[in-house]
């Protein structure tokens, strides 16, 4: 068996911005994993949230073994975006040595589209305005907030777009002041849930608090470890296989999640068609899919990901799986 990482960088169709900071490029590691003529890839964007970089993860990839198997893999690498190109290429290379896609391997049905979020990056709210009602057409819009002053630009995407259905993800950028005075103004514009409103650190303040609609752990949940913690602090998991370490993990937090009685989110990091391939398998029924990140590229893979009026749609084999 051979690992081969490469590092790969697609421009965004315009810069996004977030309340951590703005980019106009996704910069991405590719892992391709060689056996007996037969290659699966996967790939992982790191991230500076959780301290790793592009260099980081390509030292954790490097220090696998010759051999590894999926199931080693999760005891020799912690969940993230190393453990996730791993796992998911080796995913990709099981499904192509067996002539099987990837969901008969996992024993699960074979998935169809799902509605998917599409993200409206941080922005003035005369901008922001601006983004809905170029996308009003889309039937789920995401918007990216996290200042202490929010409000105008809420009003803002609701006026741009009347008619779509709204999430909001703070990135843990509001105080729990913050969110308590937008709390209950979020069910009068129709917003359907909120995504991390504090920081994962900062959290249990949301034990006291009203939530008229579902709060989605999003950094303070990885893979099923964070699950105890979430009690009563939040209605929805956000799955993304860059922070549960790949798709072996993410199904079994998806399943772990739903028996504790929690909805599911399938969201992404900002990345190309090969990174949301196998988060379409986890996506299937979720209450909330957020796999748009090829629709914020310039550029992807030769073979994409096909998105459309039903949603996104499961990759062809010959992009993954």
């Amino acid at each position: 068996m051979r690992i081969e990482v490469t590092r790969d960088v697609f421009r965004l169709a315009r810069v996004f911005t977030i309340s951590r900071g703005s980019r106009s490029e996704a910069q991405v590691l590719t892992v391709r994993v060689h056996e007996d003529g037969v290659t699966g890839a996967g790939e992982c964007v790191p991230y500076a949230r959780y301290d790793e970089t592009l260099q980081s993860v390509t030292d954790q990839i490097a220090g696998l073994p010759e051999q590894v198997t999926r199931r080693a893999l999760q005891d020799l690498l912690p969940p993230g975006a190393a453990r996730n190109a791993v796992d998911c290429a080796l995913w990709d290379m099981e499904a192509k040595h067996s002539g099987r896609r990837v969901w008969e391997l996992a024993g699960l049905p074979a998935p169809g589209p799902e509605i998917t979020a599409y993200t409206l990056s941080l922005d003035t709210p005369d901008e922001m305005r601006l983004q809905a009602a170029e996308n009003a057409f889309r039937p789920l819009l995401k918007i990216k907030l996290g200042t202490p002053d929010d409000m105008p630009r809420l009003e803002a995407v609701r006026a741009g777009a009347p008619d779509a259905r709204i999430i909001i993800d703070a990135n843990e950028g509001w105080s729990a002041a913050v969110y308590a005075d937008l709390a209950p103004h979020l069910l009068r514009l129709g917003v359907s849930l909120v995504e991390q409103p504090l920081p994962a650190g900062d959290d249990e303040a949301l034990r006291g608090i009203a939530r008229p609609v579902p709060v989605c752990a999003d950094e303070s949940c990885h893979d099923r470890a964070s699950l105890p913690d979430l009690a009563g602090k939040y209605d929805v998991v956000n799955i993304k296989l860059d922070k549960t370490g790949g798709l072996t993990e993410a199904l079994a937090l998806r399943d772990a999640a739903r028996r504790l009685g929690y909805d599911v989110m399938v969201g992404c990091m900002v990345g190309s068609s090969l990174a949301m391939a196998p988060a379409t398998l986890v996506a299937q029924g979720a209450l909330v899919t957020d796999l748009d990140g090829p629709l914020l590229l310039a550029e992807d893979r030769d073979r994409p990901l096909k998105f459309d009026e039903k949603g996104v749609h499961p990759p062809e084999p010959e992009l993954w799986g």
